[in-house]
Parts: structure tokens; C-alpha cells; sequence
């Protein structure tokens, strides 16, 4: 089951099952052994609330030089872990069948982490989605229009649920203005876990 909460933005409700939820976490545990959670500066110098990494050829990452896809952890210097076969098979189903994602950012939102309004737009290609998974605690996930100033609806997006941005929501301003501490236990120690993946290069 699914909805189109607004154009192009599509919720897939309980998504995961709990054990499909827990194998993806020891997963994603495995990754982050070898590439390590940072927390990250902003290009205006302010860091980031949330700690994060990276999966596969290419990983976004932000600095106080600006945002860009590099293909080495910046603090290992070591490249990113493949994307689970997991998470490729999330993006067939609900993304895009023929392409896959190249780019996975694993953010881990402590109890006060948010992420504010913003615009996936360092991709070269716009006309693939974006494909986003949740994990342990509820988010309180806040979506906008193109332009910065536009109406923004609020959703609660819980731990096994899975959303798309594509066509007129691709470049709509999303963010997460808050967790709901306790509402999960899947992710260790609490917090939640929010894997997005995306196609950072052109299609083949």
C-alpha cells in the first residue's frame, strides 16, 4: 500500500517489516565499521545537528568549501562500502528499475538532530528520484515547493517507511524538523536512522 501525499511524493507505509528492518540495521552497523559517522560543517561553517556517512561509488558531503559528491570517506580517506543488495532491491521496487543509485547518505538523528529545509539538487540528473528509508524513531518530516517560501504539509514518517521524490516533488524543500524519542527501538541506543539514496551521475 502507498500514497501520493502531493505530486511526486509518495509514502509506502510500514514498507519493511520488522525483520526486513533489523537485517538492514545490522547492515548498515557492518558499514559504518569501516566508514565511520561524522558530523559534518556547513558552507557556513555551522555543524551539522546530525552524524552521517556514506554508501557506494559516490557520497555526498558537506563542508565549508560547499556540497559535492566525492568517492572517499573525507575523514578515512578509504572509499565508501557498497550499498547493501538490500536497499538496491528498496530503489527497484519504488524508484527506478533500470538505473541504479550510486549515492546512499546514512544520517543517524540523535534526540535533538534535525535537518532543515533544503533542495537535492547536486545531481546531474534530475528526472531520477529520490528514494528515502526510516528507521527506529519517527521523524516529523516536513515537505515545501520548489521555491523556499512555498505552503509546507508535515507527515510522520515511522520506522519501516519508505518515501519517493520524483517528477514535481524532486526538487521540492523537505526536511525534519524533529524526532520522536522512544517510538522506536530498532536502531540501538535510540535515535533514528535515515538512509537516502540517490543517482549523483548521469544514467548510462
Amino acid at each position: 500500500m502507498s500514497f501520493e501525499a502531493t505530486a511526486g511524493f509518495r509514502i509506502y507505509p510500514t514498507h519493511l517489516d520488522p525483520e526486513a528492518q533489523a537485517r538492514i540495521v545490522v547492515e548498515i552497523q557492518h558499514c559504518i565499521e569501516g566508514s565511520p559517522l561524522y558530523r559534518p560543517v556547513t558552507p557556513g561553517g555551522k555543524q551539522m545537528s546530525v552524524e552521517m556517512t556514506n554508501l557506494g561509488p559516490l557520497g555526498w558531503c558537506t563542508s565549508a568549501s560547499g556540497y559535492a559528491y566525492q568517492d572517499r570517506h573525507p575523514g578515512t580517506g578509504q572509499p565508501w562500502p557498497d550499498i547493501p543488495q538490500s536497499l538496491l532491491d528498496i530503489w527497484s521496487e519504488v524508484g527506478e528499475r533500470d538505473v541504479p543509485p550510486d549515492a546512499c547518505l546514512v544520517n543517524v538523528y540523535g534526540p535533538t538532530a534535525r535537518m532543515g529545509l533544503h533542495q537535492d539538487r547536486d545531481e546531474a540528473d534530475f528526472q531520477f528520484p529520490v528514494v528515502s528509508v526510516s528507521l527506529g524513531d519517527t521523524g516529523v518530516f516536513r515537505l515545501g515547493g520548489t521555491d523556499r517560501k512555498d505552503p509546507t504539509r508535515s507527515f510522520r514518517l515511522a520506522s519501516g517507511d519508505v518515501c519517493v521524490l520524483r517528477g514535481p516533488a524532486r526538487l521540492a524543500h523537505h526536511g525534519i524538523d524533529r524526532i520522536l524519542p522512544g517510538s522506536s527501538r530498532m536502531w540501538p541506543g535510540g535515535g533514528r536512522l535515515n538512509l537516502t539514496l540517490r543517482r549523483a551521475r548521469p544514467g548510462p
